[in-house]
Protein backbone atom coordinates (compact mmCIF):
# COMPACT_ATOMS: atom_id res chain seq x y z
CA UNK A 1 0.00 0.00 0.00
CA UNK A 2 1.31 3.42 -0.96
CA UNK A 3 1.77 5.92 1.85
CA UNK A 4 -0.92 8.61 2.11
CA UNK A 5 -0.31 11.82 0.18
CA UNK A 6 -1.17 15.45 0.85
CA UNK A 7 -4.04 15.13 -1.63
CA UNK A 8 -5.46 12.17 0.31
CA UNK A 9 -5.57 14.25 3.48
CA UNK A 10 -7.21 17.12 1.59
CA UNK A 11 -9.88 14.78 0.17
CA UNK A 12 -10.58 13.27 3.59
CA UNK A 13 -10.82 16.68 5.28
CA UNK A 14 -12.77 18.29 2.44
CA UNK A 15 -10.30 21.15 2.00
CA UNK A 16 -7.66 22.19 -0.50
CA UNK A 17 -4.09 20.89 -0.47
CA UNK A 18 -2.94 24.45 0.27
CA UNK A 19 -5.05 24.45 3.43
CA UNK A 20 -3.59 21.09 4.43
CA UNK A 21 -0.07 22.42 3.91
CA UNK A 22 -0.73 25.53 5.98
CA UNK A 23 -2.48 23.59 8.74
CA UNK A 24 0.27 21.00 9.12
CA UNK A 25 3.22 23.35 8.62
CA UNK A 26 2.02 26.13 10.90
CA UNK A 27 2.74 28.71 8.18
CA UNK A 28 -0.13 30.94 7.10
CA UNK A 29 -3.61 31.46 8.48
CA UNK A 30 -5.99 28.53 8.91
CA UNK A 31 -9.19 28.58 10.93
CA UNK A 32 -9.23 26.45 14.05
CA UNK A 33 -12.08 24.38 12.58
CA UNK A 34 -10.17 23.65 9.35
CA UNK A 35 -6.98 22.87 11.27
CA UNK A 36 -8.84 20.38 13.46
CA UNK A 37 -10.35 18.67 10.39
CA UNK A 38 -6.95 18.42 8.71
CA UNK A 39 -5.25 17.07 11.82
CA UNK A 40 -8.00 14.49 12.29
CA UNK A 41 -7.76 13.39 8.65
CA UNK A 42 -3.97 13.16 8.84
CA UNK A 43 -4.26 11.07 11.99
CA UNK A 44 -6.80 8.70 10.47
CA UNK A 45 -4.69 8.21 7.35
CA UNK A 46 -1.39 7.96 9.20
CA UNK A 47 0.00 10.91 7.25
CA UNK A 48 3.27 12.32 8.59
CA UNK A 49 4.79 15.57 7.35
CA UNK A 50 8.35 15.21 6.08
CA UNK A 51 9.96 18.08 7.93
CA UNK A 52 13.32 17.23 6.41
CA UNK A 53 11.96 17.79 2.93
CA UNK A 54 10.07 20.86 4.09
CA UNK A 55 13.23 22.32 5.60
CA UNK A 56 15.22 21.76 2.42
CA UNK A 57 12.51 23.44 0.37
CA UNK A 58 12.03 26.43 2.67
CA UNK A 59 15.56 26.88 3.99
CA UNK A 60 14.22 26.69 7.54
CA UNK A 61 14.86 24.17 10.27
CA UNK A 62 11.45 24.63 11.96
CA UNK A 63 13.39 24.76 15.22
CA UNK A 64 13.20 27.63 17.73
CA UNK A 65 15.69 28.08 20.55
CA UNK A 66 14.58 29.14 24.04
CA UNK A 67 17.34 30.56 26.25
CA UNK A 68 16.85 30.63 30.03
CA UNK A 69 19.04 31.48 33.02
CA UNK A 70 17.45 28.62 35.01
CA UNK A 71 14.94 25.84 34.30
CA UNK A 72 14.30 24.81 37.92
CA UNK A 73 12.52 28.01 39.00
CA UNK A 74 8.81 28.52 38.62
CA UNK A 75 8.74 31.70 36.55
CA UNK A 76 11.22 30.45 33.96
CA UNK A 77 9.68 26.99 33.70
CA UNK A 78 6.20 28.52 33.30
CA UNK A 79 7.34 30.90 30.54
CA UNK A 80 8.97 27.86 28.90
CA UNK A 81 5.72 25.91 29.20
CA UNK A 82 3.82 28.66 27.39
CA UNK A 83 6.46 28.90 24.66
CA UNK A 84 6.62 25.13 24.21
CA UNK A 85 2.85 24.83 23.84
CA UNK A 86 2.70 27.60 21.26
CA UNK A 87 5.57 26.07 19.27
CA UNK A 88 3.97 22.63 19.34
CA UNK A 89 0.68 24.06 18.10
CA UNK A 90 2.57 25.69 15.22
CA UNK A 91 4.48 22.52 14.34
CA UNK A 92 7.92 23.74 15.49
CA UNK A 93 10.59 21.93 17.45
CA UNK A 94 12.17 23.55 20.51
CA UNK A 95 15.83 23.60 21.51
CA UNK A 96 16.38 24.54 25.15
CA UNK A 97 19.53 26.36 26.29
CA UNK A 98 19.95 26.63 30.06
CA UNK A 99 22.61 29.09 31.23
CA UNK A 100 22.55 27.67 34.77
CA UNK A 101 22.95 31.21 36.02
CA UNK A 102 26.04 32.46 34.18
CA UNK A 103 27.83 29.15 33.76
CA UNK A 104 27.06 28.59 30.07
CA UNK A 105 26.11 32.11 28.99
CA UNK A 106 29.11 32.82 26.77
CA UNK A 107 29.12 29.31 25.30
CA UNK A 108 25.47 29.53 24.30
CA UNK A 109 25.69 33.05 22.86
CA UNK A 110 28.96 32.64 20.98
CA UNK A 111 28.64 29.02 19.85
CA UNK A 112 25.35 27.15 20.14
CA UNK A 113 23.06 29.92 18.88
CA UNK A 114 25.36 30.64 15.94
CA UNK A 115 25.41 27.13 14.48
CA UNK A 116 22.55 28.02 12.11
CA UNK A 117 20.35 25.19 13.38
CA UNK A 118 17.63 27.59 14.53
CA UNK A 119 15.05 29.69 12.72
CA UNK A 120 14.82 32.10 15.68
CA UNK A 121 15.25 32.33 19.45
CA UNK A 122 13.43 33.51 22.58
CA UNK A 123 15.66 35.02 25.27
CA UNK A 124 13.97 34.94 28.70
CA UNK A 125 15.02 37.52 31.33
CA UNK A 126 18.39 37.97 29.68
CA UNK A 127 19.78 41.41 28.97
CA UNK A 128 21.85 41.30 25.77
CA UNK A 129 24.16 44.18 25.01
CA UNK A 130 23.96 45.69 21.51
CA UNK A 131 27.03 43.74 20.35
CA UNK A 132 25.52 40.39 21.40
CA UNK A 133 22.20 41.26 19.78
CA UNK A 134 23.83 42.41 16.54
CA UNK A 135 25.89 39.20 16.36
CA UNK A 136 22.79 37.02 16.55
CA UNK A 137 20.82 39.12 14.07
CA UNK A 138 23.79 39.11 11.68
CA UNK A 139 23.77 35.31 11.84
CA UNK A 140 20.17 35.37 10.63
CA UNK A 141 18.59 34.47 13.98
CA UNK A 142 15.59 36.68 14.76
CA UNK A 143 15.06 37.28 18.47
CA UNK A 144 12.23 38.05 20.85
CA UNK A 145 13.09 38.93 24.43
CA UNK A 146 10.98 38.28 27.51
CA UNK A 147 11.36 40.44 30.59
CA UNK A 148 12.36 43.89 29.38
CA UNK A 149 13.37 46.02 26.39
CA UNK A 150 16.27 45.07 24.11
CA UNK A 151 17.73 47.44 21.55
CA UNK A 152 16.55 46.55 18.07
CA UNK A 153 14.55 43.49 19.22
CA UNK A 154 10.82 43.01 19.94
CA UNK A 155 10.21 42.15 23.59
CA UNK A 156 7.44 41.06 25.96
CA UNK A 157 7.40 42.25 29.56
CA UNK A 158 5.40 43.54 32.48
CA UNK A 159 6.05 46.86 34.21
CA UNK A 160 7.93 45.69 37.32
CA UNK A 161 8.15 49.16 38.84
CA UNK A 162 4.37 49.53 38.49
CA UNK A 163 3.84 46.07 40.01
CA UNK A 164 5.95 46.97 43.06
CA UNK A 165 4.15 50.27 43.45
CA UNK A 166 0.68 48.74 43.19
CA UNK A 167 1.47 45.95 45.65
CA UNK A 168 2.79 48.42 48.22
CA UNK A 169 -0.09 50.84 47.68
CA UNK A 170 -2.49 47.97 48.35
CA UNK A 171 -0.94 47.57 51.80
CA UNK A 172 -0.87 51.33 52.40
CA UNK A 173 -4.54 51.49 51.44
CA UNK A 174 -5.29 48.95 54.18
CA UNK A 175 -3.77 51.29 56.72
CA UNK A 176 -0.30 49.76 56.99
CA UNK A 177 2.58 52.13 57.66
CA UNK A 178 5.34 49.72 58.71
CA UNK A 179 5.87 47.78 55.48
CA UNK A 180 8.91 45.61 54.73
CA UNK A 181 10.05 44.23 51.39
CA UNK A 182 11.66 40.92 50.43
CA UNK A 183 13.28 40.98 47.00
CA UNK A 184 16.27 39.72 45.09
CA UNK A 185 19.71 41.12 44.45
CA UNK A 186 19.73 44.20 42.24
CA UNK A 187 20.54 42.99 38.72
CA UNK A 188 23.43 44.52 36.83
CA UNK A 189 24.21 44.01 33.16
CA UNK A 190 23.30 40.42 32.40
CA UNK A 191 19.65 40.22 33.44
CA UNK A 192 16.66 42.53 33.28
CA UNK A 193 16.06 44.64 36.36
CA UNK A 194 13.11 42.72 37.75
CA UNK A 195 14.21 42.87 41.41
CA UNK A 196 15.44 46.43 41.10
CA UNK A 197 12.20 47.51 39.42
CA UNK A 198 9.93 45.96 42.05
CA UNK A 199 12.05 47.38 44.87
CA UNK A 200 11.94 50.82 43.24
CA UNK A 201 8.14 50.56 43.01
CA UNK A 202 7.99 49.73 46.72
CA UNK A 203 10.15 52.73 47.58
CA UNK A 204 8.18 55.07 45.30
CA UNK A 205 4.90 54.03 46.93
CA UNK A 206 6.30 54.64 50.43
CA UNK A 207 7.69 58.03 49.46
CA UNK A 208 4.43 58.97 47.78
CA UNK A 209 2.57 58.24 51.02
CA UNK A 210 5.06 60.25 53.06
CA UNK A 211 6.50 57.12 54.70
CA UNK A 212 10.22 56.67 55.38
CA UNK A 213 12.27 54.32 53.19
CA UNK A 214 14.45 52.30 55.54
CA UNK A 215 17.07 50.11 53.79
CA UNK A 216 17.06 47.80 56.84
CA UNK A 217 13.46 46.87 55.99
CA UNK A 218 14.36 45.80 52.45
CA UNK A 219 15.54 42.20 52.76
CA UNK A 220 17.48 40.41 50.02
CA UNK A 221 16.65 36.78 49.29
CA UNK A 222 17.22 34.39 46.39
CA UNK A 223 13.58 33.93 45.33
CA UNK A 224 13.32 30.54 47.06
CA UNK A 225 10.82 29.57 49.73
CA UNK A 226 13.43 28.30 52.19
CA UNK A 227 15.76 31.29 52.04
CA UNK A 228 12.91 33.79 52.37
CA UNK A 229 11.50 31.78 55.29
CA UNK A 230 14.76 32.03 57.25
CA UNK A 231 15.35 35.69 56.48
CA UNK A 232 11.77 36.64 57.35
CA UNK A 233 11.89 34.62 60.56
CA UNK A 234 15.07 36.37 61.70
CA UNK A 235 13.58 39.75 60.84
CA UNK A 236 10.18 39.14 62.45
CA UNK A 237 11.65 37.66 65.64
CA UNK A 238 12.28 41.12 67.15
CA UNK A 239 8.90 42.52 68.26
CA UNK A 240 10.33 46.05 68.71
CA UNK A 241 11.04 46.46 64.97
CA UNK A 242 8.41 44.20 63.47
CA UNK A 243 6.44 45.37 60.41
CA UNK A 244 2.72 44.85 60.04
CA UNK A 245 2.98 44.06 56.33
CA UNK A 246 5.42 42.55 53.83
CA UNK A 247 5.56 42.94 50.08
CA UNK A 248 7.53 40.03 48.59
CA UNK A 249 8.76 40.17 45.00
CA UNK A 250 7.62 36.57 44.37
CA UNK A 251 4.95 34.26 45.70
CA UNK A 252 7.49 31.68 46.87
CA UNK A 253 9.21 34.27 49.04
CA UNK A 254 5.81 35.52 50.24
CA UNK A 255 4.84 31.97 51.24
CA UNK A 256 8.13 31.62 53.13
CA UNK A 257 7.35 34.84 55.02
CA UNK A 258 3.86 33.58 55.92
CA UNK A 259 5.23 30.31 57.30
CA UNK A 260 7.89 32.21 59.28
CA UNK A 261 5.21 34.43 60.80
CA UNK A 262 3.07 31.45 61.76
CA UNK A 263 6.03 29.68 63.35
CA UNK A 264 6.57 32.78 65.50
CA UNK A 265 2.95 32.68 66.67
CA UNK A 266 1.81 35.56 64.46
CA UNK A 267 -1.49 35.46 62.59
CA UNK A 268 -1.88 36.32 58.92
CA UNK A 269 -3.38 38.81 58.22
CA UNK A 270 -4.21 39.75 61.83
CA UNK A 271 -0.63 40.48 62.88
CA UNK A 272 1.01 40.54 59.46
CA UNK A 273 -0.32 41.10 55.95
CA UNK A 274 1.65 39.60 53.07
CA UNK A 275 1.39 40.13 49.30
CA UNK A 276 3.45 38.50 46.55
CA UNK A 277 3.84 38.51 42.77
CA UNK A 278 3.36 35.65 40.29
CA UNK A 279 0.08 33.77 40.81
CA UNK A 280 2.20 30.72 41.66
CA UNK A 281 0.06 27.64 42.53
CA UNK A 282 1.56 27.67 46.05
CA UNK A 283 -0.33 30.91 46.67
CA UNK A 284 -3.71 29.20 46.78
CA UNK A 285 -2.59 26.93 49.63
CA UNK A 286 -1.47 29.96 51.64
CA UNK A 287 -4.45 32.16 50.78
CA UNK A 288 -1.92 34.56 49.30
CA UNK A 289 -2.87 37.89 47.80
CA UNK A 290 -0.77 38.30 44.69
CA UNK A 291 -0.32 40.11 41.40
CA UNK A 292 -0.64 37.74 38.45
CA UNK A 293 2.05 38.48 35.86
CA UNK A 294 0.67 35.80 33.49
CA UNK A 295 4.00 34.02 33.08
CA UNK A 296 2.67 31.36 30.70
CA UNK A 297 1.13 34.05 28.49
CA UNK A 298 4.51 35.79 28.28
CA UNK A 299 5.99 32.66 26.71
CA UNK A 300 3.04 32.19 24.38
CA UNK A 301 3.08 35.79 23.25
CA UNK A 302 6.84 35.71 22.65
CA UNK A 303 6.41 32.77 20.26
CA UNK A 304 3.49 34.51 18.54
CA UNK A 305 5.72 37.53 17.92
CA UNK A 306 8.48 35.30 16.51
CA UNK A 307 6.11 33.49 14.17
CA UNK A 308 4.71 36.82 13.01
CA UNK A 309 8.27 37.95 12.30
CA UNK A 310 9.09 34.78 10.37
CA UNK A 311 5.93 35.32 8.32
CA UNK A 312 7.08 38.87 7.47
CA UNK A 313 4.60 40.59 9.81
CA UNK A 314 4.96 42.79 12.90
CA UNK A 315 8.72 43.20 12.71
CA UNK A 316 8.84 46.40 14.76
CA UNK A 317 11.36 46.14 17.66
CA UNK A 318 8.87 47.37 20.26
CA UNK A 319 8.46 46.39 23.90
CA UNK A 320 4.97 44.97 24.41
CA UNK A 321 3.91 45.47 28.04
CA UNK A 322 1.42 42.85 29.20
CA UNK A 323 -1.06 43.67 31.98
CA UNK A 324 -0.65 42.29 35.50
CA UNK A 325 -3.74 41.72 37.64
CA UNK A 326 -4.54 41.60 41.35
CA UNK A 327 -5.69 38.34 42.90
CA UNK A 328 -6.92 39.30 46.37
CA UNK A 329 -7.10 36.49 48.91
CA UNK A 330 -6.96 36.25 52.69
CA UNK A 331 -3.30 37.10 53.41
CA UNK A 332 -3.88 40.87 53.40
CA UNK A 333 -6.18 42.79 55.69
CA UNK A 334 -6.57 46.09 57.54
CA UNK A 335 -3.82 47.17 59.92
CA UNK A 336 -4.92 46.51 63.50
CA UNK A 337 -2.03 48.20 65.31
CA UNK A 338 -3.07 51.73 66.33
CA UNK A 339 0.49 52.90 65.65
CA UNK A 340 -0.19 52.33 61.95
CA UNK A 341 -3.16 54.66 61.82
Amino acid sequence: MNPPRLQDVADRAGVSTATVSRALSGRGHVSSRARAKVQQAAHELGFVVSYHASSLASGRSRNIGVVLPYVDRWYFSTVLEGAAGALMDAGYDLSLYNFEGDRYRETVLTDFLLRKRLDAAVAVSLYLDPTETAQLLAAGIPLVGVGGPLEGVPTISIDDLDVGRRATEHLIGLGHRRIAHIGGVNEHGRYFAMSRGRRAGYEHALAGAGLPVDPAWSLVSDYTFTDAYQRAKNFLADPTSRPTAIFAASDEMAAGAILAARDLGLTVPGDLSVIGVDAHPIGEAFGLTTIDQHARQQGTRAVDRLLEHLAGKNNEPTNEVLPAHFVVRSSTGPATDPANA
